[in-house]
């Protein structure tokens, strides 16, 4: 009964806010600015306002697929945000400009969350590969090895919900002191931004609760063995 309520949990979760980010999404993505103002343009705002010329802005493709790669120092807006004159589009697109800001001032958290990407990769790439090796062939050590390359990919979503809440935070701070949007349509940005935010912080939940699940089971199996 009580794996049937983790699996519930674990999966209802995540739909519940991706559900929730998209319903979110459509509601406002319906409803234009004031300022009539188009995501490409007010991302451009954001980035001029501080200093960031050099930071371009492309259209790119996919469902709100929208980012910054701090490789090329790039805002990419998904066609419904960049072309898009709504709130959801003028919030999704200075979000983005929001960590663009973070990696120009050097922001602590962003490049420790940069540095740990090799690591999460690595990490979510082979872990359940020596997970499943040492549960079913009884090998603790080769289950612990699993664990620790799982903590390293649940380290990295730990570390990203900072990433996210301090760009959103940013990201309001610009479109009200820019006048990107008025006063009485902070509420509805603010509520797309929060929506956004919940799918990192249930991915990040959901991951937690699978990482202590296995140390459980390494647990169990130590104790078996004594």
């Amino acid at each position: 009964m009580l794996y049937l309520v983790y699996f519930a949990i674990i999966i209802l979760i995540p739909i519940w806010a991706q559900l929730n980010v998209k319903g979110t999404f459509a509601k406002y993505s319906r409803v234009a600015s004031s300022t009539y103002m188009t995501g490409a343009e007010v991302a451009r705002a954001v980035l001029n306002a501080n200093g960031l010329y050099n930071v371009g802005i492309q259209l790119g493709n996919g469902f709100l697929s929208d980012h910054y790669d701090p490789r090329t120092k790039t805002v990419r807006l998904s066609p419904e945000i960049y072309h898009s004159k709504s709130l959801a589009a003028a919030a999704v697109a200075s979000h983005e400009c929001g960590h663009a800001i973070q990696d120009a001032k050097g922001y602590a958290f962003l490049r420790f969350r940069h540095a740990l990407v090799p690591v999460a990769n690595i990490g979510s790439n082979f872990s359940w590969i020596l997970i499943m090796i040492g549960i079913f062939a009884h090998l603790s050590g080769m289950l612990l090895l699993g664990i620790v390359c799982m903590a390293a990919a649940v380290l990295f979503q730990i570390v990203t919900l900072p990433v996210e809440f301090n760009a959103s935070n940013r990201a309001m701070q610009q479109v009200v002191d820019l006048g990107l949007i008025r006063e009485n349509e902070r509420r509805e940005t603010r509520k797309v931004l929060n929506a956004a935010a919940l799918t990192y912080v249930a991915a990040a939940a959901v991951a937690v609760l699978e990482l202590l699940r296995l140390i459980l089971i390494y647990t169990g199996i130590n104790r078996n063995d004594d």
